[in-house]
């Protein structure tokens, strides 16, 4: 295992506590979900700055795309939940459709849409969906 040239990680998840947000599920809540997401990021920057630039642009654009997509396909609120890991930072969105994501082909005569799970697959290092009785969660991994 290879030694991270930033430090010992394993005090970030003690001195950054995790950060759980609740959306009524209005279009307005995916400004909130970046906004909070931002502030998160803020604060674990103070305590372990990011490996590269991309990777507070790569979260955000994340938690917008899944914040967008519980406005846009599961009625009502959702929860946003951040937390540090030892190597990134671990997103939790829950909402209340158990509809699974999948894939659509992306068709720019229509007005785009179809890249946002995309884009989740390609950025996140690990992603998954958790269908419970009240919803789903979606896990994405991404680097810091």
């Amino acid at each position: 295992m290879a030694a991270d040239p930033r430090g010992n990680h394993s005090s970030v998840s003690s001195a950054i506590p995790s950060r759980t947000a609740h959306f009524a599920g209005d279009p307005r809540d995916v400004t909130g979900a970046r906004l909070a997401t931002e502030g998160f990021l803020r604060e674990l920057t103070r305590v372990s700055p990011p490996s590269t630039a991309e990777c507070w642009y790569d979260i955000v654009l994340i938690v917008t795309e899944l914040a967008a997509n519980a406005v846009q396909y599961a009625p009502g609120p959702f929860e946003l939940r951040l937390r540090p890991t030892f190597d990134g930072v671990h997103v939790t969105l829950h909402d209340t459709s158990r509809t699974l994501p999948a894939p659509r082909p992306f068709r720019p005569e229509s007005g785009g849409g179809g890249v946002g799970w995309y884009l989740i697959q390609a950025l996140g290092t690990q992603v998954s969906v958790v269908p419970d009785g009240h919803g789903k969660d979606v896990h994405v991994f991404l680097p810091w």
